[in-house]
């Protein structure tokens, strides 16, 4: 998905576009996660990218997008740019000495 949403509206209000936007995110992500997996992967990973125009974007994780969106509201931006691309991903183990610890 690259797209460039549009908060602004004369009819609308923008709370609204703004959770109708999410929910287009999140529906997207749903569908691409549901796709069957290539051989030799263990799950779907996203790319992404957030900002106010394509060329300013800049690389964010899956779980930032809606903050991000959230700070584009209050910064009254008129439009913003969301790209997000399914990419294989592979599951590493943690190194040994990630353990957690119990607090004695």
């Amino acid at each position: 998905m690259k797209k460039i949403f549009n908060i602004k509206h004369p009819k609308i209000k923008v709370a609204r576009l703004i959770e109708a936007v999410k929910g287009d995110i999140r529906k997207y992500i749903r569908r691409e996660s549901r796709k069957a997996l290539p051989e030799g992967v263990d799950f779907w990973d996203f790319a992404c990218k957030f900002g106010p125009t394509a060329q300013e974007s800049k690389v964010i994780h899956v779980a930032e997008i809606s903050k991000c969106i959230d700070a584009a509201e209050k910064q009254q931006l008129e439009a913003f740019y969301v790209e997000i691309l399914a990419k294989p991903g592979h599951r590493t183990k943690k190194p040994k000495g990630d353990e957690i610890k119990p607090i004695a």
